[in-house]
């Protein structure tokens, strides 16, 4: 059952649709108004990029454009479980991930 929703998956990230919403993606990013106005990267600087390679599966380029960006993810998802199931030790985990998101976007 496992080895049907694999290539359920892979057949699902190989059509059309999906690297065209990433070319579209690519083609239609914003610029940041931060920089462009006082010349200094904010601390989302970087995130579309990151966004772009990660959906194309370059982790790796992605961890060097944005750092933040999985680690934030992570506390989102994990907020969001944590909402619907109620974990025992969510609210902590959430807390000291923040924590480690916030780090790594100001450093």
């Amino acid at each position: 059952m496992i080895i049907f929703w694999y290539i359920i998956a892979i057949n699902l990230f190989q059509t059309s649709w999906y690297f065209d919403f990433i070319h579209w993606l690519e083609k239609n990013q914003g610029a940041c108004p931060y920089k462009k106005y006082w010349g200094i990267s904010c601390p989302g600087c970087g995130m579309q990029t990151a966004i772009i390679n990660l959906l194309k599966g370059n982790i790796w380029q992605s961890i060097i454009d944005y750092p933040a960006l999985i680690p934030l993810t992570l506390t989102i998802l994990t907020f969001i479980l944590h909402l619907i199931f109620k974990f025992k030790y969510g609210a902590a985990i959430i807390k000291y991930l923040f924590i480690f998101t916030v780090v790594l976007i100001v450093g």
